[in-house]
């Protein structure tokens, strides 16, 4: 999740790169995977895959996932992957500006998806952003919990928001999105004006906001931007303590944002028939199961058994994606003016 995108195992971003080895012996072929710091396949079926197709993988953690972004690009002319997974649908546009990726046409690419990507990304999962709740913090209190992002914005619930900065956080940028692309800009913005005022909290990245801010982990803050599986996964890692999870997602209209993973092929990248190969593991069977509890996300691949514990995660009924023109033309605009509106 990711996923910046973007999970509940997601942690600081990673120096430049911190690359990890999984190998088998006698390996012809070594394939560099370039992902962001959230990237969690287990280890037994990457060492299937290596033993299948006689590759070695290297998988590149690069940090968030805007900040492998980066990296991908300014190293373009020299590419440090030869393959990659984890531009969302946020980044797309970006990185299809800089002319970063190449097209796939295998079947991966073909067979239609949960949740679509532009061309040149092939989707592999996707999950939802959106206001999550401490359900112990409005049982004691008595207050009602919010019903439309306006209810945010009242002196009831001055300073129980905290969100993550857009411009250091995936979940942050994209819950900025979902607001402008239900409201339009100028009632976004003019929202976001009424919720500074109304002492709306802002931290860096998602680990500060939801555990170090928010009040199911200590904090004083009771309602946080998070992911709508967050509650499936607070009872997972539980391990049997609770029957139900402690949190909640909201789903507040105009507050939900659809982010969908997915893998690509680099331009320029070496080793092209193992990146194939690895693009359609990220979309077989076995991965797209066990990735829900790995990296907290919905399977793209269609026909995939849910686990179990996600029945504790409903899809939201609606989202508020700005459309994807939009988004590559006015995002830049819309994070600057985020940041003087909320933070200067």
């Amino acid at each position: 999740m990711k996923h910046g995108i973007f999970s509940l195992l997601g942690t600081a971003c990673a120096s430049f790169l911190v690359a990890s080895t999984v190998s088998t012996a006698n390996a012809a072929t070594e394939l560099r995977v370039l992902t962001h710091s959230s990237f969690a396949v287990p280890k037994p079926l990457l060492k299937q895959f290596e033993a299948d197709n006689g590759i070695t993988l290297r998988i590149i953690k690069a940090g968030d996932a805007g900040e492998m972004l980066n990296k991908l690009i300014l190293t373009r002319a020299n590419p440090i992957g030869d393959v990659v997974y984890g531009i969302d649908n946020a980044l797309a546009p970006k990185a299809l500006a800089a002319d970063v990726l190449e097209v796939y046409t295998g079947p991966a690419a073909t067979r239609a998806a949960a949740a679509p990507l532009p061309s040149g990304l092939v989707p592999v999962d996707y999950g939802y952003v959106t206001v999550n709740y401490d359900k112990a913090w409005f049982g004691k209190s008595g207050l009602a919990l919010p019903k439309t992002l306006e209810d945010l914005a009242q002196p009831a619930y001055a300073k129980l928001l905290v969100v993550q900065n857009p411009a250091t956080s995936s979940p942050g940028y994209a819950f900025m999105l979902a607001t402008v692309g239900s409201m339009g800009e100028e009632k976004a913005f003019d929202w976001w004006a009424r919720m500074r005022t109304n002492g709306v909290k802002v931290a860096k990245g998602w680990s500060e906001a939801y555990y170090t801010e928010f009040s199911r982990n200590g904090g004083k803050h009771p309602l946080v931007v998070s992911y709508a599986t967050s509650p499936a996964a607070e009872l997972f890692y539980s391990k049997e303590k609770l029957t139900e999870p402690p949190t909640a997602s909201l789903s507040l209209p105009g507050g939900v944002f659809r982010q969908v993973e997915g893998v690509a092929l680099v331009k320029g990248g070496k080793e092209r028939a193992a990146a194939e190969k690895f693009i359609e593991f990220m979309r077989s069977a076995p991965v797209q199961q066990q990735m829900q509890t790995e990296m907290w996300m919905f399977p793209a691949e269609k026909g995939v058994a849910r686990a179990e514990v996600m029945k504790f995660a409903p899809e939201p009924a609606a989202f508020d994606n700005p459309n994807d023109k939009d988004l590559a033309d006015k995002g830049a605009a819309w994070l600057a003016r985020w940041t003087k509106v909320v933070l200067k």
